[in-house]
């Protein structure tokens, strides 16, 4: 009787635990060594903790990286209505929401942690916890990892999940590219991705909590380059909300490369420039005789009308509203439909949701997710040079690398 083939998983986070159901379905004794308390931390925080764990309108367009196409491949095999029924076979019953975003109808995240868990001890799978990795060194056709601790666990493949930088409360201290490093593996610029932006400014502490609906844009040179809208949030430090979130990667793109990133907010996305002249126009005269700041309330969030009057060069905020100039509502419109901020910088990976820049996956077979470099070694997950738009598509990276790196392990000569 053949010897089982030995598995050993480096990470137990969302991509290793569906690669090691993978590989002990086909077979392999699989071992899972994860350095906290316990498996699936980050997991439990995703989608606010209601695991927002896959979209169906998940496309390629939807990920970033320096070779976003290397993605498509375990994409398309193990696709999102593939990781409905795999969760649906664990017992999750799912629903979709806005934008194609699905969740579990507990509305937990704790309840697709607690399926993979149950799945792991059913198919036997041996998850070892406080598993510091310290290294990995291949010897002849076989791996060995060596513990913080001391400790030595030899295994016939490897595969790398040990995720990126982004929450490092979780665990995701990027000690995996350390570990990807040793092995040879080139590691891409890393930085913060699905991340609040840092304005430069002196107001944003007088307008800390203003929400509004609108469209923000990142400019370079005159041009967009992302662009989306929804429900935006000044803060203290600058600005939040999920479409900054989800522009926040090109601007910190921008910023790596020493270049300058500009934020464009439109206020009132719904009315074009003129539109809008049109119409402060016609409330000035209707305000008349009434203090020029008053005449805003009921356009805008009443804390914004100073700072934006002031912006816009005014400095008498009681004068009646008739007396405004034609320059100064063209400055105010302006204001209202382009008001542009220069980005400093993010929040920085305590508050970042994905890592961008990885493990450069030019050095990584995308039909399979071994190493070109290292026989036997396979990499999934955040730890590659891969990140997609916020809305479950980086869970559903996580799923189809981790069951095409799991099944490969387990079946590849």
């Amino acid at each position: 009787m053949s010897q089982k083939r030995q598995v050993l998983i480096i990470g137990g986070g969302a991509a290793g635990m569906v690669a090691a159901i993978a590989a002990a379905r086909l077979g392999a004794e699989v071992t899972i060594l994860e350095k906290n308390p316990r498996v699936g931390k980050k997991l439990l925080a995703t989608g606010n903790g209601r695991c927002n764990f896959t979209n169906i309108h998940t496309d390629i367009s939807c990920y970033f990286g320096s070779n976003p196409g290397f993605a498509d491949s375990a994409l398309s095999r193990f696709t999102p209505q593939d990781a409905i029924r795999f969760f649906e076979k664990l017992g999750i019953a799912h629903k979709v929401e806005e934008n194609g975003k699905v969740f579990p109808m507990s509305d937990q995240a704790s309840s697709i942690l607690d399926v993979l868990m149950y799945e792991l001890d059913a198919l036997g799978v041996c998850v070892i916890c406080d598993a510091g990795v310290k290294s990995i060194r291949k010897k002849g056709e076989r791996f060995a990892a060596t513990l913080t601790n001391g400790a030595v666990y030899v295994a016939d493949r490897v595969i790398l999940t040990s995720g990126g930088k982004a929450m490092p409360a979780s665990g995701s201290d990027g000690g995996g590219f350390e570990l990807a490093a040793g092995l040879g593996h080139h590691i891409t610029p890393l930085f913060p991705a699905l991340v609040q932006l840092t304005l430069e400014g002196s107001f944003f502490k007088r307008i800390d909590g203003v929400k509004f609906v609108g469209t923000a844009e990142i400019l370079q040179g005159g041009k967009s380059l992302a662009r989306d809208r929804g429900d935006i949030l000044f803060t203290q430090y600058g600005i939040s909300g999920p479409p900054i979130l989800q522009i926040s990667r090109k601007a910190g793109e921008l910023l790596n490369s020493g270049l300058e990133a500009l934020l464009k907010v439109s206020l009132l996305d719904r009315l074009t420039p003129d539109e809008v002249r049109q119409m402060l126009k016609k409330r000035m005269r209707t305000c008349g005789d009434k203090p020029l700041d008053f005449s805003f309330v009921g356009l805008i969030n009443k804390r914004l009308i100073p700072v934006i009057l002031t912006e816009a060069g005014i400095t008498d905020h009681k004068r009646p509203a008739v007396q405004i100039t034609p320059q100064e509502q063209e400055r105010i419109a302006a204001i209202l439909t382009d008001w542009r901020f220069r980005v400093k910088g993010n929040t920085g990976w305590p508050n970042a949701q994905v890592t961008a820049g990885g493990v450069d996956t030019r050095e990584v077979n995308p039909e399979t997710m071994e190493s070109k470099l290292v026989r036997g070694l396979y990499l999934a997950g955040e730890i590659l040079d891969i990140d997609g738009k916020c809305g479950g598509f980086n869970l559903q990276w996580a799923w189809s690398s981790g069951i095409i790196a799991g099944q490969s392990a387990a079946t590849i000569e």
